[in-house]
C-alpha cells in the first residue's frame, strides 16, 4: 500500500519506530506535562527531550528556540498576526497566503520564479524553503529586503533536505511531512518568541496555552530523530525516483513540468495538457496509486492554485496539473510501473476527450 502512495507532500505515513516511541504517552504516561507530581514530571521530560531532538533536527542553536505547536498552520497564522506590517511570497502555502490577504498584507511581486523583495521597512517578510505544489526552491534570507524579520515555512523541506537557518528569525514546520504524527508541529524563534497567539495557560513558557500534546510531541521527536539520521539516504533515493518517472514521461506528448528542474526531488509537478488534473487522479486512484491535482489543503477547491497562476500558467495548463510526491516508502520499480500506469491514464483520459 505505502509503496503505491506517492501524495507525501499532503501527508505521510507514521513512522512504525515513532508509533512504538508514543505507546507509553498513549498508556501509562498520560501525565499533563504541567503538573508537579512524578507522572506529571515523566511527561515534561519526555517533551523536553523532543525539544531537543526537534532542535537537532533543524540545527537550532538551543531547544528553548522550539515552540509546539498544533502544526504550521498554526505557527504561520501565529507569525502573521504578531506583526502589523508585513509582506508574503505569492508562492506561500494557504496557511500563509488566506490569512495575508484578509489581513491587508502585501504580496511580493514575482517574474515566473523570481520574487522581487520588498523595497519599504516593514516588520517581516515570509519567504518559504519549498513550495508545496511545485517543489520550487528559495533561499530566504536573499528576499529579506528591509524587513525588520524574516520567517520562512519550512515544512516541505524540515526532514528532507539540509535546513540552513542562518539569517531567518521565525520557521514553521509539521510532524506529518516527516513520517510523525499529524496535528503538532513547531515554531522556531532565533532571538525572541512572539507574544502569544492562544492564551488561557503557562505552557511553552507561556507563549501557547493548552494541554501539551505530550504522545503527539514525542512522535515528532522520535520521528525528528530518524529523519536526521537518515536525510541523505532518503534524498538521493527521491532524486532517482523523480528521475525515474521523468524519464519515462519522454514520450509523453503535450506535458510540461512546473516549478523548474533545481526544487525538491520530493515533489514533481506535471501539466498535462488537454487533461483534467482531477480526472487523472481518480484514473491513478482506480489503477492503485495515489497522487494529488495540487496542495491537499485546497484539493476540493473549484479555484485555480495560486502558485500555479503565479508561475504564469494559462488555463490550459492549470487545469492539468497533478502533483507527484515522492517519499521513504517508495521504490524504484514501483516508481517505473507508477509512471506506466501515469502514462496509460493520460492516453486512456484523452481518448475520452
Amino acid at each position: 500500500m505505502y509503496e503505491r502512495y506517492y501524495d507525501n507532500a499532503a501527508t505521510t505515513p507514521l513512522d512504525p519506530r515513532v508509533l512504538e516511541a508514543m505507546l507509553p504517552y498513549l498508556r501509562d504516561g498520560f501525565g499533563n506535562a504541567n503538573s508537579l507530581h512524578e507522572p506529571g514530571r515523566r511527561a515534561h521530560e519526555a517533551v523536553e527531550e523532543a525539544r531537543q531532538q526537534v532542535a537537532n533536527l533543524v540545527s537550532a542553536e538551543d531547544p528553548s528556540q522550539i515552540t509546539f505547536t498544533s502544526g504550521a498552520t498554526e505557527s504561520n497564522n501565529w507569525i502573521l498576526n504578531s506583526v502589523k506590517t508585513a509582506a508574503i511570497s505569492p508562492f506561500e502555502h494557504s496557511s500563509l497566503y488566506e490569512p495575508a490577504k484578509k489581513l491587508g498584507l502585501n504580496i511580493l511581486h514575482n517574474d515566473g520564479l523570481n520574487i522581487t523583495p520588498e523595497s519599504g521597512i516593514i516588520d517581516l517578510v515570509s519567504v518559504m524553503a519549498v513550495n508545496n505544489e511545485v517543489g520550487a526552491k528559495w533561499v530566504a534570507p536573499i528576499l529579506r529586503g528591509n524587513a525588520v524579520a524574516l520567517h520562512s515555512d519550512i515544512t516541505q523541506a524540515v526532514g528532507k533536505i539540509p535546513i540552513d537557518l542562518d539569517g531567518i528569525d521565525f520557521a514553521s514546520f509539521s510532524a506529518h511531512k516527516f513520517y510523525g504524527p499529524k496535528g503538532v508541529g513547531a515554531l522556531y524563534s532565533r532571538a525572541s518568541t512572539p507574544e502569544a497567539f492562544i492564551l488561557g495557560g503557562e505552557q511553552e513558557m507561556g507563549y501557547r496555552g493548552g494541554t501539551l500534546n505530550v504522545p503527539g510531541i514525542v512522535g515528532m521527536g522520535a520521528a525528528a530523530e530518524i529523519a536526521a539520521d537518515e536525510l541523505q539516504a532518503n534524498l538521493e533515493m527521491a532524486t532517482k525516483l523523480r528521475s525515474q518517472v521523468l524519464e519515462a514521461l519522454i514520450q509523453c506528448k503535450d506535458v510540461r513540468v512546473n516549478g523548474g528542474d533545481n526544487g525538491s526531488p520530493y515533489i514533481l509537478s506535471l501539466s498535462f495538457l488537454g487533461i483534467e488534473g482531477e480526472t487523472l487522479v481518480i484514473e491513478m486512484d482506480r489503477r492503485g496509486y495515489s497522487i494529488s491535482s495540487g496542495a491537499a489543503c485546497s484539493s476540493r477547491s473549484t479555484e485555480p492554485s495560486h502558485v500555479l497562476k503565479a508561475l504564469g500558467l494559462g488555463p490550459e495548463w492549470l487545469r492539468g496539473a497533478i502533483r507527484i510526491s515522492f517519499g521513504r516508502c517508495n521504490n524504484c520499480d514501483n516508481a517505473r510501473n507508477m509512471a506506466k500506469a501515469l502514462l496509460e491514464s493520460v492516453e486512456m483520459v484523452r481518448k475520452m476527450h
